[in-house]
C-alpha cells in the first residue's frame, strides 16, 4: 500500500506563497534541493491541481535547458518517471502537457483511497488546496514541511486552518541556509 505524502516549503508563519502569490523566497538551494530529490524518489505517482500542476510541467523539459545544474536534472528524472493525475475542470482532458499525465474533472477520496490500496510506490499530493482536501478526508499519511527562515505575513497556507491532525515526528534536519525539515506521519485526533 502506498503513504499518500504532502510535501511544501513553507515559510515560518505556514505560508506556501505571499499575499501576492509570490513563492520565490522558496526556491530551495543547492542542499535542499538534493534532500527534496531523495525524498521524492520514492514517489510513483504526483496528484496535482491545475495550477501546481502548471507550474510543475516545466520538469517536463528542463533538462533539455544548457544551464541546468546536476540536481536539478535530477529532480526533472524523478518528475518524469512519475505518473501525474490533475484534477481540473478546465483542462481538457486530452490536453496533458506532459507524459504519463491524466486528468481527472474532480477529486475522488474514494478512488484516492483506491489508488492507495493498488500502488506500492508513495503518492504525493501537491499544493495547498489539493492536500487540504486530503488532509479533511484522512488520506494523508505523512506530511514533509520545509520551513524556510522568512516570515511573510500573509497569502496562501500551507495547511488547512478547520482541521484537527494529530501528528508523531518521524525525522528533523537542519540545512546551512536555515530551512529546517520536518517529517510527520499523521494520526487519529485520540490517539
Amino acid at each position: 500500500m502506498g503513504n499518500l505524502i504532502y510535501s511544501a516549503i513553507t515559510s515560518l508563519d505556514g505560508y506556501i506563497a505571499d499575499k501576492d502569490g509570490n513563492f520565490d523566497w522558496a526556491a530551495p538551494d543547492a542542499e535542499v534541493h538534493a534532500f527534496v530529490n531523495d525524498c521524492e524518489r520514492s514517489v510513483g505517482t504526483y496528484l496535482y491541481g491545475r495550477r501546481m500542476y502548471e507550474t510543475m510541467v516545466y520538469w517536463e523539459t528542463a533538462p533539455t535547458a544548457p544551464d541546468q545544474s546536476p540536481v536539478e536534472r535530477d529532480y526533472a528524472e524523478i518528475w518524469q518517471a512519475a505518473d501525474k493525475v490533475v484534477y481540473s475542470t478546465t483542462l481538457d482532458a486530452d490536453a496533458a502537457s506532459s507524459a504519463r499525465t491524466r486528468i481527472e474533472r474532480s477529486f475522488d477520496p474514494e478512488a484516492v483511497a483506491q489508488m492507495k490500496a493498488a500502488e506500492e510506490r508513495g503518492i504525493s499530493v501537491g499544493g495547498p488546496h489539493l492536500a487540504a482536501h486530503a488532509i479533511r478526508a484522512g488520506l494523508v499519511d505523512e506530511l514533509q514541511l520545509f520551513v524556510t527562515p522568512i516570515a511573510v505575513g500573509g497569502g496562501t497556507h500551507a495547511l488547512p486552518d478547520d482541521v484537527l491532525v494529530g501528528l508523531e515526528l518521524l525525522d528533523e534536519r537542519r540545512f546551512g541556509n536555515g530551512t529546517v525539515y520536518l517529517h510527520y506521519r499523521t494520526r487519529a485526533a485520540n490517539e
